[in-house]
C-alpha cells in the first residue's frame, strides 16, 4: 500500500513540471515569432539574411514595419487555402509573389 501511495505522489509531482515545461515552450515560440516579425518588418528575418534576400513594399521599396509584417503573416492563411498552392505560386509568378505578397503588395528582392 505504501508503494502505490509513493507512486501516486510522484505522478502528481510530475504534472506541474510538465505544465511548466509546456508554458515555457509556448512562451519561447511566441518570443521567437515576435523576434522574427520585428526583423522581417525591418526588411530581413535571420533566414532571409542568410539567403541574401529582403522583403520590401512594392510601391515604396522600403521595409514593411512590424504591423504590416504581422498582417502579412496572417495573410499566409490564403497561401494554405487552396491545397497550399499559394506557397508554390512564386515558381511561375513574374514577381515571385505568394498570395499573401499580392494582397500586401510586397516583394522579395535579392541583396548582394
Amino acid at each position: 500500500m505504501g508503494d502505490s501511495a509513493c507512486r501516486a505522489a510522484r505522478e502528481q509531482a510530475r504534472v506541474p513540471l510538465i505544465i511548466a515545461l509546456l508554458v515555457i515552450a509556448v512562451l519561447w515560440g511566441f518570443a521567437a515569432t515576435i523576434f522574427n516579425l520585428v526583423k522581417e518588418g525591418q526588411g530581413a528575418s535571420p533566414g532571409k539574411k542568410a539567403m541574401k534576400i529582403r522583403l520590401i513594399r512594392e510601391e515604396t521599396g522600403r521595409p514593411l514595419g512590424f504591423g504590416l509584417a504581422l498582417l502579412r503573416r496572417i495573410c499566409h492563411v490564403l497561401d494554405s487555402a487552396a491545397c497550399s498552392i499559394g506557397y508554390l505560386w512564386p515558381a511561375w509568378d513574374a514577381k515571385g509573389q505568394t498570395f499573401a505578397d499580392k494582397v500586401m503588395r510586397t516583394v522579395v528582392v535579392r541583396t548582394e
